[in-house]
Parts: structure tokens; sequence; C-alpha cells
């Protein structure tokens, strides 16, 4: 490809529109991590709950030969391990970046075992016919998923618990509300939305789970927050710039500028660069909720 081929409209409309498709993971994913860490609970284990909905989105979907079914099943699925995930950080008060981190590695380790169970393969699960794989839900569900976020936070008094669990947990007490009840929901919610970011990777932008697919998204969606300044809306946008960069390095992969042939890892790393820059604070600290983190 050239340079020159990028002012075309078909490339622009094309690359809008795969920005867009390559960003729902993301916005799912952030979502929910905004959620648990709104609530006071840091969520490292995004990557894992978006491995295991898409890998029970795929199953499910094999099986009953519906996405619907995968996707519904995705989401309980996450729910259930954000379940046992809250467990150890709210009930035993265990360290949460470790317990994130352990649920990544146990969730990576699990699959390839049940994967072998179910279809004599440690691998990937079987390719999804074209007709039954999912089309625009998953970016309607998306944005409603922000849309649906921001009115509970800003504008229900059970958003307002949310808000006062991560900087004011005293003041919920006070007032007679169960904090570590908030943060249930609110962690239970969060696997099930980020586990739909996951299945949209094998539903909508795959045809079947692969392995460790999710490649890092779950740490990508943790940056989306941190440079939203966890709140749902300037979150949604940073995952559209993410999601642009994504697209861009799959559209340069190949052009050529002049006589020189950008290299293809220059252009992998843009969004992973991008990821470390906002994680470093080189963007600026952001404010994050006062009792984040805090047992």
């Amino acid at each position: 490809m050239e340079a020159t081929d990028f002012f075309s409209i078909s490339f622009i409309l094309s690359f809008l529109i795969s920005s867009l498709r390559v960003s729902v993971p993301l916005i799912f994913a952030s979502q929910a991590g905004l959620l648990s860490e709104r609530s006071g609970i840091v969520q490292i284990g995004l990557e894992g709950f978006m491995l295991i909905g898409a890998f029970s989105a795929a199953s499910f979907a094999h099986y009953y030969q519906s996405s619907y079914v995968g996707f519904g099943m995705a989401f309980l699925m996450g729910s259930f391990f954000s379940f046992l995930f809250s467990l150890f950080v709210i009930k035993f008060k265990a360290d949460q970046i470790v317990i994130g981190t352990a649920f990544n590695l146990l969730i990576a380790g699990l699959i390839p075992f049940i994967s072998k169970f179910l279809f004599n393969s440690t691998g990937s699960t079987p390719s999804l016919p074209i007709e039954i794989r999912l089309s625009v839900i998953p970016i309607l569900l998306a944005f409603l998923a922000v849309i649906l976020i921001h009115l509970w936070l800003y504008h229900f008094r059970s958003g307002y618990w949310v808000q006062f669990a991560g900087e004011h947990p005293e003041t919920l007490l006070s007032a007679g509300v169960s904090v570590d009840k908030v943060r249930y929901i609110c962690l239970a919610l969060c696997g099930g939305v980020a586990a739909l970011g996951g299945a949209s990777l094998s539903l909508f932008l795959s045809s079947n789970y692969s392995p460790l697919m999710t490649g890092g998204r779950g740490f990508i969606a943790l940056s989306a927050v941190i440079l939203g300044k966890w709140k749902p809306i300037p979150t949604l946008l940073a995952c559209l710039l993410f999601g642009i960069l994504d697209a861009l390095q799959i559209r340069l992969q190949g052009v050529i500028i002049g006589d020189f042939k950008i290299p293809v890892q220059w252009i992998q790393i843009l969004p992973y660069l991008l990821t470390i820059i906002i994680l470093a604070g080189l963007f600026g600290k952001s404010k994050a909720p006062a009792f984040l983190g805090k047992k």
C-alpha cells in the first residue's frame, strides 16, 4: 500500500469502521474495570475475565449453535469467577493485586484443561458458521453499557453508594448501607461485563476461541480507565483512541513511504506503548478513588 492511499474515501470509511469494531472488547472491559475500581477494588483480573468470556462464549455457541446463548453464558461465567475473586479480596481481605494476577494465571491455565476435555484440544475451539456469528449487536451493547453505567453512577441512589464505597466507605456505614454488599454487586457485574468483552473477541471479531486471544487487552482497558479518570464517557473515548491505534497498526502493515517500508513490529507496538505511557503517569497523574485498594 502506498502512503497516498490513506487519503481515499474508501480507506477512511473502512478505517473508521475497523476502529469501532476493535474498540468493542476494550469498551466492555474498561467499563467493567471502572465499576470495580469506583467501588474501591483494584481490578488487575480483567484479562482473565475476558479470557473465560471468550472461551465460554465460543464453547456454548458451538454446542447450541447460537451466539446469543454464548454471549449470555459468557456473562454468567465471568460473574461466577468474579464472585470467587470477590470472596478473596472482600471476605478474606487478600491483596487485590496479587489475587487479580493469580486469577489471570489460573484462568489462562484452566482453559486448556477444559478445552482438552470438551474438544480434545488444548488450542482453539471449533470455528462457528458465519451465519450464527454476531454482527452489529456487540457494538450496540457496548455503547448501551456505557450509557447505563453512566446513568447508574450519577443518577441513582445505588450508584452514589458505589462512588461512596470507593471514596468514603465510612459514610455508607454511618448511613446503614453495607459497603461489602455494594462491592460484591459491583464485582459480579465487573466480571460479567468484562467477559462480554472476551465474548466479542470470539463471536464478533473472530469465529472461535484461540489461546490467549485477549493479547493484553485487559491491561489496555485498565489504562483506558486511568486515562478516562474513572468516568464512563471519558473512558469510552480513551477506548476509541486505543481502537484507532489498533486499527492503524493493522492498516499500516506493508505501507511504503518512498523507498522505506515501515517494519511491522514498529506498528504493532503502538497500542502497548501508549498503555505503558499512561500507566507510568507520563500523561499526568489521574486522581483515583480515595479508598481504591485499601482494606
